[in-house]
Order: C-alpha cells, then structure tokens, then sequence
C-alpha cells in the first residue's frame, strides 16, 4: 500500500497541475481552470458551484454557472431578491435544481444576515468557527463547506468526496467515514492549503477518468500499488489454470 505523498506525488506526474477551482475570468461567461478564485466575485462562484455540484458532475454545474452569468446573478444580493421558481429554471441543468435554488437562498441570506453579505467578513473567521458557520446553514454538509473552505476562502483543510472514498478503499486504506479519511490526509500530507488543494484535485482526475466504477487499471499510475488491482489480476492468473 502505497504512503498518501506517494500517491500524491505519482498522481502529480501522471496528470501535471490541476489549476483548480474553475472560475469565470472576467468578460467571460464560462469557468476556466486557471489557478482558483483571485476576486470576492470568483470566491462567490465557487461558494455557488461547491453548492450545486452536490450529487451532479461538474459538466452539468457548468451550465448552470453559465446561466447564472448570463443572467449577472454570481451576486448575494441578487440571488436572495430572485423567486425561487426563477432561480430553479436557470440552474435546472444542475439537477434537485428546486432544492438547490433554497440552498442558494439559504446561503445569501445566511451572508446578508451575519456579515453584512460580504465573504471577506467571514473568511476572517479561522477553520473551526469558518466550518461550524457554514455547516448551520441549511442544506450544506461537510462536503460542500470544506469544499468552500479549501477553495473559496483559501484555508488548509482536506476534502473528501465520492472519488477520493472509492480510491482510497481500492488501495487498501481502512478508514471509511468522512471524518477517518480526513484526518488519515491531514495527518500524513504537511499542512498546506495548496497542497490539499492539489491533491484533492488529482484524486478528482483519477476517479473521474481512471478509478471508476469499472476501472481501467491498466492506465492508472497507482495500479502497482492497489490491493483491488493485485485482487483482479490474481483473480484472472487462477482463472487462466483452467483454462
């Protein structure tokens, strides 16, 4: 079994820089992988797409970011004025769209509320008070507030989601739970926002085009190291016997 900076640093040679999270440069409609938020406008989008992604592919959280651009809505103000059925049918292509619109809402109106509607005021805030805010906030997990808090606010903590859980379980790691599986990466990786960024972002790529449900093991640079690959391939030799 192969150490998580191994991983990392394999995956990293395999895939090259990662340049997460997508965000809309400015005059554009269209997020871009191109190193992350650099304005209080982009680190709301992402605060936007982290909500959005949730139970969808990226693809389809594009569309609706694109919608909303189209429509000048990456704006608090504007998203807790807007109808609910409005917001919905702009970001129907994101799917639970309904639910997602109050998600939308909830967050606005959360920010309008406790901070004056400005992200800055509470990214002053540290990790431990930054994810206890968030996750009282109706309809975000801790998923999607990690996600906000490694991505948007800028904040060294590691975020686990469907990808990293199945790749992790294939190359023999034990830990299960949300929680096990982040503090197994912010124990073993060094404490650095970049760092998390970039790994989570790998683990992404790999689960997304490689470690799939049905995996193509022969491409993955980590099948050297995979207890789920070595039980494959073992699999296959006993049966070649009766062959």
């Amino acid at each position: 079994m192969i150490n998580l900076l191994g991983a990392y640093n394999n995956l990293s040679q395999y895939f090259g820089p990662q340049h997460w999270w997508p965000v809309t440069p400015k005059g554009k409609l269209c997020p871009e992988y191109s190193g992350g938020p650099r304005n209080d406008k982009q680190k709301l989008e992402v605060c936007f797409g982290a909500i959005l992604t949730q139970n969808t592919s990226w693809k389809n959280v594009e569309k609706a970011i694109i919608e909303l651009n189209k429509n000048s809505l990456i704006d608090v103000n504007k998203i807790n004025k807007i109808e609910n059925k409005k917001l919905a049918r702009i970001i129907k292509s994101s799917g639970y769209h309904n639910q997602k619109a109050k998600k939308l809402k909830n967050f606005c109106s959360f920010l309008l509320n406790s901070y004056d509607g400005k992200l800055s005021l509470l990214f002053r805030n540290g990790i431990e008070k930054l994810r206890n805010e968030l996750l009282s906030v109706n309809g975000i997990g801790p998923e999607t507030a990690d996600s906000i808090i490694l991505y948007a606010a800028k904040k060294p903590v590691f975020v686990i989601d469907a990808y990293t859980k199945r790749i992790m379980g294939r190359i023999g790691y034990r830990e299960q739970t949300y929680e096990s599986l982040q503090e197994l990466f912010m124990q073993k990786l060094q404490n650095s926002e970049k760092l998390f960024n970039e790994c989570h972002a790998l683990l992404v790529e790999l689960g997304k085009n490689i470690c799939k449900k049905s995996p193509l093991c022969e491409e993955c640079p980590l099948s050297n190291h995979c207890g789920y690959f070595k039980m494959l391939t073992s699999k296959e030799s006993d049966l070649a016997k009766w062959r």
